[in-house]
């Protein structure tokens, strides 16, 4: 998915800044974006680890000169367990990737988006935090709490020119590592989900940032 964000956002004039852990499917995202005319440049951090943002941060705007939209999209399948199954323990694993780190990322890049009256942040979640599922708990409690916080960011900031909003996912993407592992056997759900194609929600996001009216939406809504 965050290829195809990319991609579409580039297509509408944005230069990109991919963030992941590993150097190697920055550059190939990279080099795909520079053959459709998409300027762009990749960096390596470690999401997880909170107190490495305000460095990504300054970076970005290094190469770059500001931010003007964040996406911010994170799934690890292998991360979904049961409630009943559910420790402190478990939940401190991922309470920076799923709701610290997106904090201190809109800590960092809103004062610039309001003093300009202009931005965007966007974060991707699954349904499950607008309608729990017996089964598929872990981090989703967490990002319960992300989305509570990006609608609240939404009502102050719309006023202020500054756009905040969520996407919730209720399908496999095609080609993500879920999908893959749903297929391989190696996570199983206790629903059926649809299957959607990337540009898909990528087309969504943008018409989320171009409208700038839901706070939130859920796809595919039906």
């Amino acid at each position: 998915m965050g290829k195809a964000v990319a991609r579409r956002f580039g297509q509408e004039g944005y230069r990109i800044a991919p963030v992941a852990r590993r150097r190697e499917p920055l550059n190939e995202l990279v080099n795909a974006l520079a053959a459709e005319g998409i300027e762009a440049a990749g960096f390596t951090a470690d999401l997880s680890h909170t107190d490495g943002i305000p460095g990504l941060v300054t970076e970005i705007r290094k190469r770059f000169g500001r931010v003007d939209v964040v996406n911010y999209a994170p799934f690890s399948p292998a991360s979904l367990t049961t409630a009943a199954d559910l420790d402190a323990a478990e939940l401190q694993k991922w309470v920076n990737l799923y709701l610290l780190t997106p904090v201190e990322l809109v800590h960092h890049v809103l004062p610039e988006m309001l003093e300009r009256g202009d931005g965007g942040i966007l974060f991707v979640y699954g349904s499950s935090v607008m309608f729990p599922a017996g089964g598929v708990s872990g981090p989703v409690p967490l990002m319960a709490a992300a989305r509570n916080y990006i609608l609240t960011l939404h009502e102050e900031l719309a006023v202020r020119g500054v756009y905040a909003g969520g996407l919730a996912v209720r399908a496999l993407i095609d080609q993500s590592q879920a999908s893959q592992a749903v297929k391989a056997g190696e996570m199983k759900l206790n629903m059926e989900l649809p299957v959607v194609e990337p540009h898909e929600l990528a087309d969504l996001e943008w018409e989320l940032m171009r409208a700038r009216n839901q706070a939130d939406v859920l796809y595919p809504a039906s």
